[in-house]
């Protein structure tokens, strides 16, 4: 696996005549948990939605584990887990006919054996009988994860997977991601405004403003501000209203 799980370069994305990201890089490596961090509005949900296919860009290029986007949609595809806004789950499906369909998609045999596991964790599979749109939102957010993990991927993409979730289930959830990054070299791009995930679990975390990524701090940079006791919010706070140069 010598393809980084992300790459991004040169990426310009909007809507309509709306500039929202402008040459955009960013690569996520094998192994790497990286934390996307920006004010509500920054363009974090659209960048996400370039990487996932969910909007075509209008230049640059992205490649999942090795494989375009643009070009190869269907491999790229096969090598991505994506956590979906829990909204936008279909509502007249049952949870189990989600997990399912999405095995299918991936063109898996079952629902893997791995997955069902974390769902008994999670104290999931009381509901995997129940629609969707039944559930409550930390039970779709679980589902949403769920999805993710389907098919082993080798990029994991979630957009503020934790809201909703009790401490109990999200400590879980954290700890999953963290092993498959950890034990299997799976690359993970999480955009969250919890930055404990960042000081505990993370590699490197990226900061989002107007349009373009402003910052970056990585794991000895976080640590070493905790060891000098400062909160990595004072440090992002200073990020935020610091001009760009």
């Amino acid at each position: 696996m010598s393809a980084n799980g992300l790459e991004v370069m040169a990426l310009r994305a909007g809507y309509g005549g709306r500039v929202i990201l402008e040459n955009i890089a960013l690569s996520v490596a094998n192994g790497e948990w990286c934390v996307l961090l920006g004010p509500n509005g920054c363009g974090k949900t659209t960048l996400l939605d370039c990487v996932v296919g969910r909007l075509a860009p209008a230049g640059g290029e992205i490649r999942i584990a090795g494989h375009s986007l643009r070009e190869q949609a269907f491999a790229a595809k096969r090598q991505l887990g994506y956590g979906c806004a829990p909204e936008s789950l279909p509502p007249l499906l049952t949870a189990r006919q989600c997990l399912e369909i999405h095995a299918g998609a991936k063109r898996l045999s079952a629902v893997d054996e791995e997955v069902m596991q974390l769902a008994e964790e999670l104290q999931f599979t009381r509901y995997l009988d129940a629609f969707v749109d039944t559930l409550s939102l930390g039970t779709r957010q679980k589902l949403s994860v769920l999805l993710a993990l389907l098919g082993d991927p080798r990029l994991i993409v979630l957009d503020e997977a934790f809201n909703g979730l009790d401490p109990a289930s999200a400590l879980i959830v954290k700890r999953q991601l963290r092993a498959r990054a950890t034990g299997r070299e799976v690359a993970v791009l999480l955009a969250t405004h919890a930055l404990d995930i960042v000081e505990q679990y993370s590699d490197r975390a990226v900061l989002l403003l107007d349009g373009s990524l402003r910052r970056e701090w990585r794991r000895e940079e976080i640590q070493a501000l905790r060891a000098r006791g400062v909160g990595f919010d004072a440090a992002m706070a200073e990020a935020v209203t610091t001009p760009a140069a």
